[in-house]
């Protein structure tokens, strides 16, 4: 196993014999800058690869504070007020952070402001509100008594969000605010590639060029006590600019509103369905700025370095999974690994040399302080995102912040050297070799193939109630010995269904983008689901799939998936079935079951529904014959070891391919095999802390008991 190689650590200033220590020991080979240091000069002489943070849009405020009318912008929306009176005062910014945002009275409010009835959705007149702006106030004149108003507001970003978030969590008080400016306006893109060749002249000892990222940032606004008042890692908000608008009316011959990006307060977020208007400008950004990234990463390159783009932040317009992507130049991406679907939202990037994950924890002190022990954080990180490197591995691993903070915590150190020599040992193991995987999967929501592995999050890797249900879905997928992909509706109705797909998963709360709405109407796509599993296709519904209440039933594939939810219109009809199977292949593995949050009122619809779990007057877990097909329903699946096997045991049963799940199989859902057949290799790896046994399976059959330490990974050569 090579000693050396594959990771990146950061490291800052007056730093360098320690920084050189800690590379010794973790193998690393390349050396980073974060946000807030800078690298010791004497790096520059070492053999680490030096890797430089650069930042397009921010981090010049003499240039963008003489052009204050060129930072980025972003449609707000002010907080719900109720007429008592006909005459209605609104202070719009009142709920904002008003050092991040500030109104842009620059372009025309009366053209690009909206003020709308809330009760009714009407927009009012133009020439029934003012504007003060002495006091960030608009007066709305004839309002309807006892009905709501809002604002919508066109704000300048005048302080980088990130930077603002590093800023405060740090208590960065000597550190002047970083300005960001929008590389779309003329003095802005000029000065853009003028410093872009400049920093480059400045820096021969710079190997690569790390993009942190580019131009727009994803949603993250404050609110008046600093504390985020809403983020969403997919938000589009705060590309928005008049210049960008009247681009995209000379395209495509019709124009946008303030309120195609208020969206009802919603801001368009990635759980909502999107309008044909939203992805439409989604698409337009993204040409937008590829053609511009590219014209940096031809600098780059032509300066002898490598460009890599830092998946977060500034990523907005660069999406890895869109359809420009391959044309930005881009050499790498690196991304932060929170888990193992992160993880695998890196790993599956196409159209790059290499790919690079930046784990857990963060060199900040909000981890690193007195009596806690950041390496419980660092372990739990990697267990989660090893399962899915397994699968799918990452080229390069690293961390970020201030290395100095991570050296006083010495077992800290300790454990990162023995991941990083365990990442080593899976390249040296597998040598770029693919692991087996039978059964092929596909996540149907509205985004598909652009948000591979994105589905159901708010913000990179953030726990969220009302989501985590569905989450486990794509976490547990993550290191399963399945081959995955992600496909939308519209990608059904144009394509039809994919011939070499054995399972489709339809997972979400119902009106979301991701379980599908009002598409659900649609008698195109439901039939064509419903004769794809009538012919032997196999369907999974979790949560509440294909929920529309239309033509008296919520799920438009209840036929298929033999239950149906009461919405309160059917309490008359009663509900017979409720015995629950002794035994059923999905279940025989455990009766441990956990399904998350609760989704009230399923029940069977026929006697032929395989009910597995029944509780509370209704069922969480069902299988269903449907023609030579199967379906299976599970209400939720938060990310567990007994969930994981749940789910795989649904898979290969919905697929008819029930024994094909025993090659590569272990008898513990605690342990995972992984079969790497053109190596001639497999390996066991236990998931948790403690001891393990466990039955191993290959081509179908039992081979031997094995026992395992905490975490290990037993690797065995064989023709598997």
């Amino acid at each position: 196993m090579l000693a050396k190689g594959r990771v990146t650590l950061p490291s800052e200033e007056n730093y360098f014999k320690e920084t050189m220590a800690i590379a010794k020991k973790w193998g690393a080979d390349a050396v980073r800058d974060s946000d807030g240091t800078q690298l010791d000069p004497q790096l520059a002489k070492s053999d680490l690869k030096i890797y430089r943070v650069y930042f397009p849009s921010r981090g010049h405020n003499a240039f963008i504070q003489q052009h204050m009318d060129e930072c980025p912008q972003i449609f707000l929306m002010s907080r719900r007020t109720m007429a008592t009176q006909p005459t209605v005062a609104i202070d719009f910014l009142q709920d904002y952070y008003q050092e991040q945002v500030t109104p842009n009275y620059v372009h025309e409010p009366k053209k690009y402001w909206e003020v709308i009835d809330r009760t009714t959705g009407e927009t009012v007149p133009a020439d029934r509100w003012e504007i003060d702006r002495n006091v960030h106030r608009v007066t709305i004149h004839g309002a309807r008594r006892w009905h709501e108003y809002t604002v919508s507001f066109l704000a300048f970003i005048i302080w980088d969000p990130v930077e603002m978030y590093n800023h405060l969590t740090n208590q960065w008080t000597d550190k002047p605010h970083q300005i960001p400016f929008d590389v779309l306006q003329l003095h802005a893109h000029q000065f853009l590639l003028q410093t872009m060749k400049q920093w480059l002249q400045d820096h021969p000892e710079v190997d690569v060029v790390r993009f942190t990222t580019f131009f727009y940032q994803f949603s993250l606004v404050f609110n008046q006590y600093r504390k985020e008042k809403f983020v969403d890692w997919f938000g589009y908000g705060a590309s928005v600019s008049p210049l960008m608008l009247r681009r995209f009316a000379k395209e495509k011959g019709y124009a946008l509103r303030a309120e195609d990006f208020v969206d009802e307060g919603y801001y368009n977020s990635s759980f909502r369905i999107p309008s044909a208007h939203y992805l439409a400008y989604i698409d337009f950004v993204q040409r937008l700025v590829t053609q511009t990234v590219r014209q940096l990463t031809d600098l780059v390159h032509t300066s002898g370095k490598e460009a890599m783009m830092f998946l977060g932040d500034q990523w907005i317009g660069t999406e890895p999974y869109g359809r420009y992507f391959q044309q930005t130049g881009l050499d790498a991406v690196v991304g932060s690994v929170g888990d193992g679907t992160t993880l695998r939202m890196i790993a599956d990037i196409p159209h790059v040399n290499y790919t690079e994950g930046r784990f857990l924890p963060y060199f900040f002190p909000d981890t690193f302080y007195e009596g806690n022990d950041p390496s419980a954080e660092a372990l739990a990180n990697w267990i989660k995102a090893r399962r899915a490197i397994l699968r799918s591995p990452i080229d390069r691993m690293g961390y970020g912040g201030y290395l100095s903070l991570a050296n006083k915590f010495p077992h800290f150190i300790d454990t990162i050297s023995q991941i990083t020599n365990e990442f080593r040992e899976i390249h040296d193991q597998l040598r770029g070799a693919k692991p087996y995987a039978e059964l092929k999967v596909a996540i149907l929501n509205s985004w598909g193939k652009l948000r591979t592995w994105q589905a159901f999050t708010v913000a990179h890797a953030l726990y969220c109630k009302e989501a985590y249900s569905y989450y486990g879905v794509l976490e547990s997928l993550s290191g399963m010995n399945v081959a995955v992909s992600f496909i939308s509706f519209d990608d059904l109705l144009q394509n039809g269904i994919d011939p070499s797909i054995d399972v489709i998963i339809n997972a979400g709360a119902a009106g979301t983008a991701f379980s599908g709405g009002g598409i659900w109407r649609n008698a195109r796509l439901t039939g064509m689901i419903h004769q794809w599993i009538y012919q032997g296709g196999g369907f999974i519904g979790v949560g509440e799939p294909a929920a529309l209440s239309f033509q008296g039933k919520y799920f438009q594939l209840a036929q298929a998936l033999g239950v149906d939810k009461e919405i309160g219109f059917s309490l008359s009809t009663d509900k017979y079935f409720k015995t629950t199977a002794a035994e059923h292949f999905i279940t025989a593995d455990s009766s441990d079951f956990d399904f998350g949050e609760p989704v009230n009122s399923v029940y069977a619809i026929d006697a032929d529904t395989e009910i597995l779990e029944y509780s509370h007057d209704e069922v969480h877990l069902a299988a269903h014959s449907f023609g030579r097909g199967r379906a299976v329903y599970m209400a939720g699946l938060p990310y567990r070891a007994a969930n994981t096997r749940l789910l795989m045991r649904s898979l290969f049963y919905a697929a008819h391919k029930e024994s094909e799940m025993f090659r590569g199989f272990s008898s513990n859902f605690h342990c995972e095999v992984n079969l790497y057949p053109a190596a001639k290799k497999y390996c066991v790896v236990n998931n948790t802390g403690a001891k393990q046994k466990t039955g191993v399976y290959l081509d179908n059959k039992h081979v031997y008991e094995l026992e395992l330490a905490p975490y290990e990974i037993v690797w065995r050569d064989e023709n598997v």
